[in-house]
């Protein structure tokens, strides 16, 4: 029986691995080395069941690219017969300093495309989140909103100096849903939120 199903968000192709708007996939591959979990594809994820300390997981990185997430995660819950409570979805954050987390057990779509997807595949908002900050992308030094420049930031490479903070969060990443999976949310973001 699985207790948790632990979605990474990304885009699929070797274009895309260490884009800003893969951190969700990084994480997966992470906690996978960690726990020793082996990655299969199939046509909509690559997945593979294993045990982070005592809890039954399935790691999950959809191939559906970032705005169709959906299309992958709703089935998987449905054909392991899992709540929405039982989900984890790590994915990147402009809104959140780079290198920074934070932990939810529940929200929106925060004007996220891939939680947006979702949500509308799956019917709701209650799962878990481990948001990734990578900043926004400045213009004129200025944070900005423009969907041109946020759309390049997060398909962008970023430089060593984000590249590092973006590692360490990786890690603390992978460490908060370790957190989470063993001692539920409210301890892990006692913990994690407070950084």
């Amino acid at each position: 029986m699985t207790d948790y199903l632990i979605v990474g968000l990304g885009n699929p192709g070797a274009e895309h691995a260490g884009q800003r708007h893969n951190v969700g996939y990084a994480c997966i591959n992470r906690l996978a080395r960690r726990h020793a979990i082996q990655l299969s594809s199939s046509r909509l994820a690559s997945s593979g069941e294993g045990k982070i300390g005592a809890a039954d997981v399935l790691l999950v990185r959809p191939r559906t690219f970032v705005n169709g997430s959906g299309r992958a995660v709703a089935p998987l819950l449905k054909s392991h017969g899992l709540q929405l409570s039982q989900l984890i979805v790590i994915y990147d954050e402009l809104d959140l300093p780079e290198g920074r987390i934070r932990l939810r057990p529940s929200g929106g779509a925060g004007g996220h495309n891939g939680l947006k997807s979702i949500i509308e595949a799956t019917g709701g908002g209650d799962f878990g989140r481990v948001r990734v900050g990578i900043g926004r992308p400045l213009l004129n030094g200025v944070p900005s909103w423009d969907p041109e420049a946020v759309m390049r930031y997060v398909l962008a490479q970023p430089p060593r100096a984000g590249r590092e903070a973006l590692e360490a969060a990786i890690e603390q990443a992978c460490d908060a849903v370790e957190a989470v999976t063993a001692e539920g949310w409210e301890r892990a973001m006692n913990r994690f939120n407070s950084a």
